[in-house]
């Protein structure tokens, strides 16, 4: 590939693959299969067709749940598990994103994001660059133990990584480095529940939710994001929930919400996202391959994640700023 403009010349060409089998954070068992399905359904080669050398971590193994004796939150499902998965992804994140690849963490649920989040900000805190998340989510997975209707911690995540209180331990020795809300964005948003509501709102954060989507597009909404990024001189991570799609598109998932993005919208975000240059970090989280019909899932998200790193059917005009294709 070659590469011009300002934001891909610096791009880096290895992606480092790390399966996190963690499901505990869900209410459906199911997602410790999403590494393997994604493998099955060929992200490694697809990558490796784009002229990336690709670096595979293999899976985290399950953590042993440890010592530490602080207060389990009253309403955290299998917070001291989860508790033990996210300190170690933290770590791992961070381990990956100081060698100069792109880590691309592959799950398990939502939950995951909690320790990659956190692991990639904590880098590129040390590199004066911050750190903005898309969170791209059917949910807004903006609660705490204290708004939680569920207590599933998947539902947690985003809350967390903005450094939201009720989960203060969960790194361990960790060092937590959250992001402001303001660098926070939740895009095709369709479920939310009330005191979740409530907390985005008094935090001003960014919502794309599906009926804006409806109304201006993924287009003008994905570059109002990129803009914002860049004029902070900013790096983007992105954390790619499978239930954004649509249900049609995307079955194999545990927590469908009818009405979500199109096979096509969601390739447009991805080509939109490719073309800015941003992105340095990915999770794909909740496939959930007992619920997916024939690999079905697996595959579109295998072919989002090679539009996200380059793919595209035809060579075009595109930004000069775009990493291009040779001849």
């Amino acid at each position: 590939m070659s590469q011009t403009g300002d934001h891909s010349h610096d791009a880096p060409r290895r992606v480092a693959l790390l399966g996190v089998p963690i499901e505990i954070g869900a209410g459906l068992r199911g997602t410790l299969m999403g590494p393997a399905a994604l493998r099955t359904a060929g992200i490694g080669r697809v990558l490796e067709q784009l002229h990336y050398t690709v670096e595979d971590h293999g899976d985290m193994t399950r953590p042993q749940t440890g010592g530490g004796n602080d207060p389990v939150p009253a309403k955290a499902n299998y917070y001291t598990e989860v508790k033990s998965w996210v300190g170690e992804i933290s770590a791992r994140a961070y381990q990956l994103a100081a060698s100069g690849a792109v880590p691309l963490f592959m799950g398990g649920d939502h939950s995951l994001s909690m320790g990659s989040v956190n692991g990639v900000a904590r880098y590129w805190r040390s590199q004066g660059k911050p750190l903005f998340v898309m969170w791209l989510d059917a949910h807004a997975d903006y609660n705490t133990p204290a708004t939680t209707l569920s207590a599933n911690m998947h539902g947690m995540s985003a809350a967390f990584l903005c450094g939201e209180p009720g989960l203060d331990r969960l790194l361990g020795d960790e060092l937590r480095v959250s992001i402001p809300p303001a660098q926070l964005d939740l895009f095709g948003i369709r479920s939310i529940d009330p005191l979740e509501k409530e907390l985005v709102r008094q935090r001003s954060i960014a919502i794309a939710d599906m009926r804006a989507i409806d109304e201006f597009g993924v287009g003008v909404l994905i570059r109002r994001v990129i803009d914002r990024v860049r004029a902070a001189n900013g790096v983007l991570h992105l954390s790619f929930d499978v239930d954004f799609l649509d249900p049609a598109v995307a079955p194999g998932v545990g927590t469908t919400v009818p009405g979500g993005a199109t096979y096509r919208e969601a390739h447009l975000v991805m080509e939109l996202l490719h073309d800015s240059g941003l992105v340095r970090s990915v999770d794909i989280v909740e496939l959930n391959p007992f619920l997916d019909e024939r690999g079905r899932t697996a595959r579109v998200a295998v072919e989002l994640l090679g539009s996200l790193f380059g793919m595209q059917i035809t060579d075009r005009v595109t930004p000069s700023n775009a990493v291009l294709p040779e001849g």
